[in-house]
């Protein structure tokens, strides 16, 4: 169905209204804008019931889009939340949208709702103006109600005026947008939108999809990621009753009603495959992320390197690495497509649903209006589901079949063909003068990117150069594929950046956080260092002190966020129990206060693994890991006691929410174990095997 098609449905009033180009933030500056085409509109639909219904590209996975994204338009328009609804991530009813990554959506798309829902507004207060015949300056709004000031008794609803018409009105000019101080829905912590669909097992997935007449795919896959196939058989599939086989150039599938016929199917393929020369493997791939590495892009130039070892009294030169991590999200990548006259539509688990429809159309040469994707409810992405393989498959089998096909990877699959937090170095020197103060900051990243690689310290001499990163990553630089891992590149250069602090307080003779806030002017950083240290009651001695607590801050697009951990450490097996994390985050004005802290928490639990277990295994290109049999993510018994904190700054706008407090759970982690016992872990994730090897090390 058409959009024009779908807002004839019914009668109510549709409200449009020009965006201009939007900016997005990275880190502690503000990013090239964003490819917002400048007629993009986003869209209201104010029924003749009374309801509104938001249209977003944006789509939900488990973050809380919906209920934050729905507060905003629900407090422009004056109407109860529970009046909202909201249709997302189907590129046929939604605006165009770059896609669901970097907690953007707040930052950068709540104000387009935002907009489009006061310019609603303004709409229906003139059209009750002119039915009412009252002046436009006496009518005010409450609940969906629009009534005179002087005399209340003369109103009329939104659904009054919505009844038995739909008209589309532009609105010329900025409308009033509401000040924070007014807000009554926008600063509430609601109910989540999606809660009780997911706790009863209503809600609907990809998977959850059913179409009379699918098919369930299995797709042939090589065994390492540079092999290649040189043979192949499917004879034998003819065993299995009414299975289908499939051969569309690289693509090799059996199909069947049944998925686990299709599966017994492919097992019967039979295939040759040639291997590559790759010899990297996880003992050698740092010294390759170095060598391999492209030329540098100096992202952080104050000063002179020359100067300030000249100033330094003590200089500390260390090397900080950490491996391949997964997404590991509950919900595989999954498709189901069909394929109507000449055109395809195809529900897939994505966060970017408009650059996948471009995808499918230039995969499959047909015009992008011919594709058509829908978004239901993703069960986890954290960066690994912006691009979807899995969608141009399952487009690529029903056309081929004539019938709708799922295609929902297994395990092993999302193992496989996932793409991983990259492997990084990050060699760092940096030195103190005889006052404690940091004066110089020599710093080469490879490998991770550039997120985070800028110190948030008064430094007067700094240069940072960043080699590669997970953003169209130099061909060879990694044996497979690498993409986005929650928060990219802030996880990396935030644990090195934190150890290399607390290696030079200790040797400055004082206490973390005392070192800090003496090289600190930024006074939100202040702010949240102190806050955070406070709640948790904070002693300033110098590490090592045997306390096993640990300090580490840091910004991510604009959300200031620090983190003080405790750890407890059994010495017999090297394993590190966090057992509290107290954590302060500034992200201005915040919308849903119980959806952030849900947010912090996650971030918390999440950071728990890349800091203590994850890391994937590999060799010549074959992916050790295929199952949480040997992919260790975080359990509830690791959780420790979770305290957050959100520090009020309504006069600023939202900044991110989603991903900040991970950025600090690997150096908090490794700076509170260095407080615990006086060794240092400079590779992540810090397992027990490498703990208990640094304390044998020690002794």
């Amino acid at each position: 169905m058409k959009r024009r098609d779908f807002l004839k449905l019914g009668t109510g009033i549709v409200i449009a209204c020009r965006v201009d180009p939007l900016w997005a933030f990275h880190g502690r500056g503000q990013m090239p804008r964003l490819d917002y085409p400048t007629d993009f509109n986003a869209y209201l639909r104010i029924g003749g019931d009374g309801r509104v219904t938001c249209f977003v590209g944006k789509i939900e996975m488990g973050q809380g889009n919906m209920t934050s994204l729905s507060q905003l338009v629900a407090e422009e328009l004056n109407v109860p939340l529970g009046a909202i609804d909201i249709v997302m991530g189907d590129t046929d009813l939604c605006p165009w949208d770059l896609g669901t990554f970097g907690s953007m959506s707040l930052p950068v798309f709540g104000p387009v709702l935002r907009r489009a829902a006061a310019e609603a507004r303004e709409v229906l207060r003139e059209l009750a103006s002119e039915r009412l015949q009252i002046p436009l300056d006496s009518l005010v709004v409450k609940d969906g109600t629009i009534h005179d000031a002087q005399h209340p008794d003369r109103a009329i609803t939104y659904a009054s005026l919505a009844a038995g018409q739909v008209i589309t009105r532009h609105v010329s000019g900025p409308p009033p947008l509401k000040d924070a101080s007014t807000f009554t829905i926008v600063g509430q912590s609601a109910p989540r939108r999606d809660g009780i669909s997911k706790v009863t097992g209503t809600a609907i997935y990809t998977g959850d999809v059913r179409l009379p007449g699918m098919l369930y795919a299995k797709l042939l896959r090589p065994p390492a990621h540079d092999a290649t196939r040189i043979r192949i058989d499917t004879t034998a599939v003819g065993n299995v009753k009414d299975a289908i086989v499939i051969r569309d150039g690289d693509v090799v599938a059996a199909l069947h009603e049944r998925p686990d016929e299709a599966a017994k199917a492919a097992a019967l393929i039979g295939a040759e495959f040639a291997f590559g020369a790759a010899a990297l493997d996880n003992a050698n791939i740092f010294e390759h992320v170095v060598n391999a590495a492209p030329a540098g892009q100096q992202v952080v130039s104050t000063g002179t390197v020359e100067q300030g070892e000249h100033l330094a009294s003590a200089v500390f030169e260390q090397t900080y690495v950490n491996g391949y991590v997964a997404h590991a999200p509950m919900e595989t990548h999954t498709a189901l497509a069909q394929w109507e006259n000449g055109k395809v539509t195809i529900w897939a688990s994505t966060q970017a649903p408009f650059m996948v429809k471009n995808q499918i159309a230039t995969a499959l040469g047909v015009p992008p209006d011919r594709v058509r994707i829908i978004t239901p409810f993703v069960g986890g992405g954290f960066g690994g589901k912006t691009m979807a393989p899995q969608a141009i498959e399952a487009a690529r089998l029903a056309k081929a079949t004539g019938r709708p096909v799922q295609v929902a990877w297994d395990r092993a699959e999302e193992f496989f063909y996932d793409t991983f937090r990259p492997a990084a170095v990050v060699k760092l020197k940096s030195g103190i003068d005889g006052a404690g103060h940091i004066v110089l900051w020599n710093g080469d990243v490879y490998g991770a990117g550039d997120g985070g690689a800028e110190p948030v310290y008064d430094i007067p001499h700094q240069r940072v150069v960043v080699h590669g990163g997970w953003q169209n990553p130099a061909p060879g630089h990694h044996p497979f594929g690498v993409g986005a891992w929650r928060a990219p590149a802030f996880n990396s250069n935030t644990f090195a950046r934190e150890l290399q602090i607390d290696l030079m307080a200790s040797h400055a003779g004082l206490d973390p956080l005392t070192f800090r806030l003496n090289n600190l002017s930024d006074q939100r950083m202040r702010r949240v260092l102190q806050t955070a240290a406070d709640r948790f009651g904070w002693r300033p001695l110098k590490a090592p002190s045997g306390r096993g607590v640990g300090v580490a801050c840091g910004v991510y697009s604009h959300t200031y966020v620090a983190t003080v951990a405790e750890v407890a450490l059994d010495s017999s097996t090297g394993h590190v129990q966090v057992t509290r994390v107290v954590c302060a985050q500034d992200m201005g004005l915040v919308v849903n206060p119980e959806g952030a802290r849900m947010q912090i928490e996650g971030c918390i639990t999440m950071g728990l693994g890349y800091a203590l277990s994850e890391e994937i295994q590999f060799s010549h290109g074959e992916i050790a890991d295929r199952n949480f049999d040997t992919y260790q993510i975080p359990r509830f018994s690791w959780l420790p006691k979770i305290e957050t904190i959100l520090i009020d700054s309504p006069a600023l706008p939202p900044s991110a929410g989603g991903e900040p407090a991970i950025i600090c759970m690997g150096a908090v982690i490794g700076n509170a174990l260095h407080d615990a016992v006086g060794v240092r872990l400079l590779q992540l994730p810090m397992t027990p095997a490498r703990v208990k090897a640094a304390l044998d090390r020690r002794s």
